[in-house]
């Protein structure tokens, strides 16, 4: 059973009336439920007087799909991961969200416009960009013996140690292929031959017996904090909270770094459905996506945005290159592609539970 922890209620300091509206918001935890709290549910609250509670799961997908399908819905906005929010509009779970209800950039360019493409869809509003990429603890390497490309993840002669990797299909295919030595605008051609899966099973197959699965975003920094693992493929923002606020010494290596768009979506039957759509509006206009991005190393989705981004929480600490979307961190860089993964999520985790089990 997947373990769904309360982690926040209404915001303390803001004078709520005792009838007051609220909504429920689902997350992934950790880190990036800091960054919504901070950005989005705490201006929220101090604009309308509407309280949020925040809820968390290891995929939100999974939950609004169950509650939905149940007819017992108890969510009204989740995080989701554009694939899953493609997949479950596809199949009418979702509420449609019309992007004229979304606030113009701050010089009135109209939102369509001022979001990056693939950050809007029928039932999906973008919030951030973040990548998967691999991740070291640079105190178990000795100067010059660090990782520094996807290719040593792989390697377990020059590296030896367990990995930690998602338990998924979705990424690893991706990056198995990339440090194969497959061009990144080659990766997804390949993967729809039988010829490709095989490949990258192939190359998972190299490290099967070192590998540490992994399912919620808060484990991989753990495992390597716990020294359970060499090196890990773990969210971006997860390394650097963990590197800026708890002074671990983690390095990311960008080389061969899988990005996507996460964002908004409104379950089908929300129980404050208005509310939804206009805690939605509030959350992606150009300010609290530029704030999000200062609590958390993920990219803002509006171009408007980028400009407004400043410092980390600790008021030093630059975010512009620690975002995934910044030149230097795109070499080598994958987009993920969802519409590849609407079409073959299904058959190709079958074929990843099967090896799995192998």
């Amino acid at each position: 059973m997947r373990r769904i922890i309360l982690l926040s209620t209404a915001l303390a300091g803001f004078a709520l009336p005792a009838a007051a509206d609220q909504i429920a918001v689902l997350g992934w935890g950790g880190a990036y439920t800091t960054s919504q709290v901070e950005a989005y549910h705490k201006p929220f609250t101090a604009k309308t007087g509407v309280g949020v509670v925040s809820v968390d799961t290891d995929n939100p997908a999974t939950p609004i799909k169950a509650q939905v399908e149940s007819g017992n819905v108890t969510t009204d906005v989740a995080s989701v991961e554009y694939a899953d929010a493609v997949r479950l509009c596809d199949e009418g779970l979702l509420e449609e969200i019309d992007p004229a209800i979304l606030p113009a950039a701050p010089d009135g360019t109209p939102a369509e416009e001022d979001f990056l493409p693939g950050s809007l869809a029928d039932c999906f509003v973008a919030t951030d960009v973040f990548s998967t990429v691999l991740a070291y603890d640079a105190s178990k390497f000795a100067d010059g013996a660090a990782p520094t490309k996807l290719a040593d993840f792989f390697d377990l002669e020059k590296f030896p140690g367990k990995r930690g990797m998602r338990k998924s299909a979705k990424v690893n295919l991706e990056m198995a292929l990339l440090a194969d030595g497959v061009p990144a605008a080659e990766v997804y051609d390949m993967l729809r031959t039988d010829e490709g899966v095989e490949r990258a099973f192939k190359k998972l197959d190299s490290i099967k017996s070192q590998i540490v699965w992994w399912e919620a975003g808060a484990q991989p920094p753990q495992l390597l904090a716990d020294g359970e693992v060499a090196m890990t493929i773990a969210y971006n923002g997860r390394i650097f909270n963990a590197a800026i606020t708890e002074n671990k010494p983690f390095e990311i290596v960008w080389d061969g770094q899988v990005y996507e768009v996460e964002g908004w979506v409104i379950p089908k039957g929300a129980p404050n459905l208005e509310l939804a759509k206009d805690f939605v509006a509030f959350s992606t206009s150009a300010e609290p996506l530029a704030k999000a991005a200062e609590w958390i190393s993920y990219g803002p989705p509006r171009k408007s945005s980028a400009p407004l981004v400043g410092t980390f929480m600790d008021g030093k600490t630059e975010m512009a290159p620690h975002l995934p979307t910044s030149p230097e961190n795109m070499t080598n860089a994958l987009a993920s592609d969802y519409e590849f993964w609407v079409d073959h999520d299904t058959e190709l985790n079958e074929r990843f539970n099967a090896w799995l089990a192998g």
